[in-house]
């Protein structure tokens, strides 16, 4: 059985660019403007808000707001 997908650490690049480091070693660069284009992800156009990100036990975070599943962080990440 594969253990859970956590998001271990983050780092904000440039832009809407995270690199994220996941628990199983993997390390892949996450561009959020594509998903900041709706709803209240929007919020995210704002950098500042952008940048005061914070790891939850299992993700990304944004003021206990937004969040993503790291899975589909995973997925959409590129290596």
């Amino acid at each position: 059985m594969m253990p859970i997908l956590k998001i271990v650490d983050a780092q904000y690049l440039h832009d809407y660019v995270l690199r994220l480091s996941f628990n199983d070693g993997a390390i892949k660069s996450v561009d959020f403007w594509p998903l900041a284009q709706k709803g209240i992800c929007t919020k995210l156009q704002d950098k500042t808000y952008f940048r005061n990100f914070t790891l939850d036990p299992f993700s990304v975070d944004w003021s206990n707001e937004i969040g993503f599943a790291p899975e589909y962080l995973y997925e959409i990440g590129k290596a």
